[in-house]
């Protein structure tokens, strides 16, 4: 597992048409762009996929969708989470049934605000009930808990299948920690794509990337420079790409993204709400950028 999700994996959008529905041409082309351009694995259903606007069954053919179109040339990570331990457990199960799934993608628990003994709960019970490895997610910015390095060291040494974490604290510091504390074979994978280079320089192993859907090729060769340890020629393309990537989260990802995939003549600039397209001001400064990567 630490070899084939090593590397940049993409945060899959999920590109709709003008009347609101998948796009299922525009994904099989954005699929194929990504298997050609370098990227090592696809996280489906994540949240960059909008899964919150998308039904179950809207969810399901998708699924088999990316897993069909894939079609076994790189792995597939599945985004599975909630606020309901007993939901995500049946969901989990339900992917784990699948071979063609590598790995799923768990959000710490939203809205509820569960204390770390709540969260560590959770986690376990998933582990325990689900025969698939499981990456954990800290986003305290979505979600509005942190999960600690105490506790993610905890379930790195409590349960065989938690094999990573994707870390988007952007609190430096603390990926530090985890860097120093986990097991040596557990995935340390980047959350923030402004802080993938100082985060493989610190042991983690990639990077979870919004900004892949956009710029496949440039970025894969940034993320495999930093981890063959080519860091001079990695950080002059690096601090290249930091403009981008502020406006990819600037006014809501994958807001900013979809922009960049319309002028690139990828997918039409199209969110389900209650997220919004970006407004004018910030799509014409997109404009110039993406002009700026041709």
């Amino acid at each position: 597992m630490m070899q084939q999700l090593r590397g940049v994996g993409v945060a899959m959008v999920t590109p709709f048409s003008t009347d609101g529905k998948i796009d299922y041409q525009a994904l099989e082309n954005i699929i194929e762009s990504q298997v050609a351009n370098g990227t090592d694995y696809i996280v489906a259903l994540g949240t960059t996929g909008e899964p919150a606007t998308l039904s179950k069954s809207e969810k399901d053919e998708l699924l088999d969708f990316i897993i069909g179109k894939v079609a076994g040339r790189i792995p597939i990570v599945v985004g599975c989470g909630g606020n309901n331990t007993a939901d995500v457990i049946a969901q989990a199960k339900e992917y784990a049934k699948n071979d063609k799934i590598a790995a799923l993608l768990s959000v710490a628990p939203f809205y509820n605000k569960p204390n770390q003994r709540g969260v560590y709960a959770h986690f376990k019970a998933l582990a325990d009930n689900v025969d698939k490895p499981i990456i954990l997610y800290n986003v305290p910015g979505r979600t509005g808990i942190n999960i600690s390095p105490d506790l993610v060291v905890s379930l790195a040494n409590d349960c065989r299948s938690i094999v990573g974490v994707k870390e988007a604290s952007g609190n430096v510091a603390q990926c530090m920690q985890l860097a120093s504390r986990c097991p040596k074979d557990f995935l340390l994978i980047s959350g923030d794509d402004a802080l993938t280079l100082p985060l493989i320089a610190c042991g983690f192993s990639g990077v979870i990337s919004v900004l892949q859907n956009a710029f496949p090729a440039q970025f894969s060769k940034i993320v495999h420079l930093a981890l063959d340890g080519r860091f001079s020629e990695a950080r002059e393309q690096h601090l290249k790409f930091l403009p981008v990537i502020d406006t990819l989260f600037a006014e809501g990802s994958p807001s900013g993204v979809k922009a960049y995939l319309e002028l690139q003549g990828k997918a039409k600039n199209v969110v389900r709400l209650p997220l919004a397209t970006v407004s004018d001001g910030l799509y014409e400064k997109i404009k110039t950028l993406n002009a700026a990567f041709k």
